[in-house]
């Protein structure tokens, strides 16, 4: 990938997503910073130059900044990028306090080398999403611990965090695929942790949607609601757990996801007409020679 021509598709607002997620996962960089700060209402900063590479997350509140004499409204549900040595002005607007993160990061040389002038600054709107919120204070607490495993979680959660982004900026921006793409991803997610407890708020921040859109698009490409989904699939797997006659009800019913036996066997008596238990003997009847 030739990152000027990227950039220069990102200053005339044709953001390729999947380029800039590529640039992200592929490039190196390291984190040198991550900052939150509540600025108070009508508070106004002049006279100031941008020094390292960093986006900015407006978590509350909103506020008027001009890099290089461009003005960009920040708000929730929103990120600007810039780059070392930009002129800087900002109001906050309102009378509502402003809090955002900074996150701070430095390219290698060769990369920095390679990186255009005119992407010098630019916004992204991904819409709001608490999921990101989240990952931004986790990302915050974690920047403080300088070990290996600390670095690395650090990077962790800052890949996620973008790939919440950049999720929400495709459905922003109208990708066709976004939508189809998103739930089979979600539906390879269910498949792979069905055994594990998953709620429908879960699973639309999961792939950067909310909870109202992520169910509507799931029923239009797979049928059925996703919590149905999670649900046939306990069932198919509690069948060939029970099909086998090796484990008792209580451990199909664990190994499945339900943590509750006799709630499993109502759920699985609503969908099979029968008991656990008689489904396991029916079916060791009906193999036996």
């Amino acid at each position: 990938m030739r990152m000027d021509h990227f950039y220069t598709k990102a200053v005339k607002m044709m953001m390729d997503t999947e380029q800039l997620a590529e640039m992200f996962a592929s490039e190196a960089y390291e984190i040198e910073g991550v900052y939150r700060l509540v600025i108070p209402p009508q508070s106004v900063l002049h006279g100031f130059k941008t020094e390292r590479y960093g986006l900015l997350f407006p978590v509350r509140g909103q506020a008027l900044m001009h890099l290089e004499g461009k003005e960009y409204d920040l708000r929730p549900g929103v990120i600007a990028q810039a780059v070392p040595g930009l002129k800087l002005q900002s109001r906050v607007v309102g009378t509502s306090e402003y809090e955002y993160f900074s996150v701070f990061y430095r390219w290698n040389p060769f990369t920095e080398s390679r990186y255009p002038q005119e992407a010098s600054h630019f916004k992204l709107e991904y819409g709001c999403n608490s999921r990101v919120n989240e990952l931004l204070l986790l990302l915050h607490q974690h920047f403080r611990n300088p070990s290996g495993l600390g670095k690395l979680r650090v990077k962790e959660l800052f890949l996620s965090l973008m790939h919440q982004v950049l999720t929400g900026c495709s459905h922003r921006f109208g990708e066709k695929q976004t939508g189809r793409s998103s739930i089979e991803a979600a539906v390879a997610y269910i498949e792979g942790h069905y055994m594990h407890p998953l709620t429908l708020n879960e699973l639309a921040e999961l792939h950067a949607m909310n909870a109202k859109s992520f169910s509507y698009y799931f029923h239009k490409y797979t049928g059925c609601r996703p919590i149905d989904y999670v649900i046939r699939c306990r069932l198919e797997r509690a069948c060939e757990l029970l099909t086998t006659r090796s484990y008792s009800v209580r451990d199909v019913a664990s190994s499945v996801g339900y943590a509750n036996p006799f709630y499993f066997s109502r759920v699985f008596r609503s969908y099979y007409g029968m008991s656990p238990s008689a489904y396991a003997e029916h079916s060791n009847e009906s193999t036996a020679p």
